[in-house]
């Protein structure tokens, strides 16, 4: 029927008249003749090939349970739930290839498959940084260099991860807002791990009138932070001279807490104890002392280089 067909198309164009439009109701009744034969014949193919669709739907869904499932039980959630849909769309797009083959028999997977290759540079290019984040995304979730609940530090930003998408890490600010932070990002820059260990150390520096006894403040310090609830007394707070100041020595006191503890509480513990403890044993904590020379420079006095300590006027500030 199809060369037929074709014979009388090629008849008609023969009876066409130069710049005139031709409409034969024959040739197009009998174009979709050859449709709806040709679609009676791929019917059983049709039908196959929704079976294997329904079938790969099926077992893809059922994969992504199983995986899924699997690195729940080991505690990584965000692994699973990646690897999960990573399995179950990589079975859909076989299963579709199939089901096309069998539909189209003149259609081959490894035509497919190589013009995909072709075009994947293009493609590659396109979603550049999605491809990027992805398996920066699956690396992190791999080798785990932090986990869920873990405190983070990475390009300025601090807070809690709270998740690990394909895309992006969520993390929470101290101060309640949302950081949405490209994988790529935290996979290319140092992160400090805030929370990796059981405790955490914090130091403050206090500054003491040089009038006053460095060993009997140091005394003072550590008796007033020893009974506060949340320092750790294994490995004990160190309280040492760190530096001649100008104005005053200062004093580093070191303590230890556990990284669940509430770092900013326990430092306004710490400084209000440090405070009342040295106010209550009068020991000095100057204010910054400044010095400023003046000296006339115009006229006759402009230029002189007489030693400071002969110029006319000076005061003193603090």
């Amino acid at each position: 029927m199809t060369e037929k067909a074709d014979k009388q198309a090629v008849t008609t164009q023969k009876e066409d008249t130069a710049q005139q439009i031709d409409f034969d109701l024959g040739v197009a009744m009998e174009r979709i003749d050859n449709w709806i034969d040709e679609g009676i014949r791929l019917l059983p193919n049709i039908v196959l090939a929704i079976i294997i669709l329904v079938l790969v739907y099926i077992v893809s869904n059922f994969a992504h349970r199983i995986v899924k499932r699997q690195f729940s039980r080991r505690d990584r959630d965000n692994l699973g739930e990646m690897l999960s849909s990573f399995v179950k769309w990589t079975i859909i797009i076989i299963g579709s290839l199939v089901a096309a083959t069998i539909v189209i028999p003149s259609l081959k997977p490894g035509d497919l498959i190589a013009g995909l290759g072709i075009s994947s540079v293009a493609i590659g290019f396109a979603f550049k940084d999605i491809l990027q984040n992805w398996l920066a995304g699956l690396l992190l979730l791999l080798r785990q260099p932090f986990q869920i609940g873990d405190q983070i530090e990475v390009n300025g930003h601090e807070g809690t991860v709270e998740h690990i998408e394909t895309r992006a890490t969520i993390i929470k600010t101290y101060d309640g807002q949302r950081i949405v932070m490209p994988n790529s990002t935290i996979y290319t820059n140092a992160v400090i791990v805030k929370s990796a260990y059981e405790k955490q150390r914090s130091q403050y520096d206090v500054g003491i009138g040089y009038n006053s006894d460095i060993d009997e403040a140091c005394a003072v310090i550590k008796q007033a932070i020893d009974g506060i609830p949340g320092i750790e007394s294994d490995p004990p707070p160190v309280i040492v001279p760190w530096n001649l100041a100008a104005s005053w020595v200062t004093i580093r006191v070191q303590w230890w807490r556990h990284t669940k503890q509430n770092a900013v509480m326990i430092q306004a513990a710490v400084l209000k104890a440090i405070k009342q403890a040295l106010d209550k044993a009068e020991i000095d904590m100057p204010y910054e002392t400044r010095v400023q020379l003046f000296h006339d420079q115009t006229g006759s006095a402009e230029g002189d280089n007489q030693p400071q300590d002969k110029k006319p006027s000076y005061s003193a500030t603090r």
